[in-house]
């Protein structure tokens, strides 16, 4: 006799466990509640199958494919935990008035572990393919987290380095934001010898300075997209963003092994930015006592513009220096020629943080006029590039200074 009443719980169990991982997360916790026999599906001890197919059923890279930001492979996959960081990041995102004050930085570092985890390209000309990139742009694109007000100096740095990463939003076409972003990137006082007159901590620790970086990103790439309009190139992707952030690994290579990890070797472009000489003077006002802000009325009007430029220098390698904080990621030295009269001297090392920094002076002759103190954006040897601050050797308050991006157009591969 067939009985007059079904439940879902008759259904044999491989049903169920299909049923639960092509649904939503969240949806999915809230079916553990419902019985012991749900609870047992969804939390199964020793056993997370269920966690890792229902991972590989979001819109998210398999992270068995994908490298770390220096270039290696995962082995610390730990399915349930990771997933479940990442839902509560989306629900935080999409409404963060449910956000915990503990929670704030664990978010914010969740979102970065998603664009710094992703698999690799194996060719220069490969199209982007991360599914995560993807998904964090649909997540971030209006700007709205990475614009609220951060509650301590940890908060601060891992919202700029998000939003550094990201690029673009829709709010930084705000005027009234790029008149914040030019004034920080054009003041002398940011650039001192305690930051090695780049976008690093004014401690000394040569530890990365993401709230300087986030305003270089923003100039270069506003700077960058007014080029393109203007020229008629029509914007549909700014190079400046987190689209290239994808590493490029060709297949066999070992960057453990590898002396040039960095990917330095080849033809690159240095594409750079600078505003009027007077206007730049009269803005970093040498009268102003140090204690008072200054006027930022020259970037309000609406008039001020950038003189963009760019150049092609060949780099290579001339030699590796170990260093005993990262064994396998050793100092490359490197030189770079323009027309047989242009130099380039400078090294790439990871900083105490673990972030790529290139350095370099440059000029005609032996007479380097030129100092330039940048880090990677994105993944390891990205077409993302090289974002930093260029002065002058001297560091004089009255000597020019902006932002500056470089990006490989042919890398060398041996």
């Amino acid at each position: 006799m067939v009985s007059d009443s079904a439940c879902i719980t008759d259904l044999p169990l491989e049903v169920l466990e299909h049923i639960l991982v092509i649904s939503d997360p969240i949806d999915v916790a809230s079916t553990a509640q419902v019985c012991r026999l749900f609870r047992g599906l969804v939390y199964p001890v020793g056993d997370d199958h269920f966690w890792r197919a229902l991972y590989l059923a979001q819109s998210f890279d398999d992270p068995r494919k994908a490298v770390t930001y220096l270039g290696n492979r995962r082995n610390d996959i730990k399915w349930r935990e990771e997933l479940q960081r990442i839902i509560r990041a989306r629900t935080i995102v999409n409404d963060v008035t449910v956000c915990r004050p503990d929670e704030r930085c664990q978010v914010l570092r969740t979102l970065l572990d998603m664009v710094m985890n992703i698999p690799p390209l194996p060719f220069p000309e490969s199209e982007p393919t991360s599914r995560n990139v993807l998904w964090m742009q649909n997540l971030l694109q209006d700007g709205a987290f990475l614009d609220m007000e951060s509650h301590s100096h940890e908060e601060e740095q891992l919202r700029a380095r998000l939003h550094t990463w990201f690029g673009l939003t829709d709010r930084d076409a705000l005027a009234s934001k790029r008149v914040v972003s030019r004034a920080y990137v054009y003041s002398q006082r940011n650039y001192v010898s305690s930051n090695s007159f780049g976008p690093f901590m004014r401690d000394g620790s040569g530890v990365v300075d993401w709230v300087h970086m986030q305003k270089l990103a923003h100039v270069f790439a506003s700077a960058l997209v007014e080029k393109d309009e203007d020229e008629g190139l029509g914007f549909e992707i700014c190079s400046l963003s987190l689209t290239f952030c994808q590493a490029y690994i060709p297949p066999g290579l070992d960057l453990n092994r590898e002396t040039d990890w960095a990917g330095v070797e080849g033809l690159w472009r240095i594409s750079y930015c600078f505003m009027d000489h007077r206007e730049l003077l009269i803005y970093n006002d040498l009268n102003l006592p140090e204690d008072e802000p200054l006027d930022q009325t020259i970037f309000e009007d609406g008039e001020l513009q950038e003189t963009f430029s760019a150049v092609d220098i060949f780099f290579r390698v001339i030699n590796v220096e170990q260093d005993p904080d990262h064994p396998t990621r050793p100092k490359i030295n490197y030189v770079g020629e323009m027309d047989g009269n242009f130099s380039i001297v400078g090294y790439v090392k990871l900083t105490p943080d673990d972030q790529i920094r290139w350095h370099f002076v440059a000029g005609n002759g032996d007479q380097p006029v030129w100092w330039g103190e940048a880090i990677v954006m994105g993944n390891i040897r990205s077409q993302y590039g090289v974002l930093g601050a260029w002065s002058t050797t001297m560091h004089d308050p009255q000597d020019p200074i902006g932002p500056f991006w470089m990006q490989c157009q042919h890398p060398i591969e041996d």
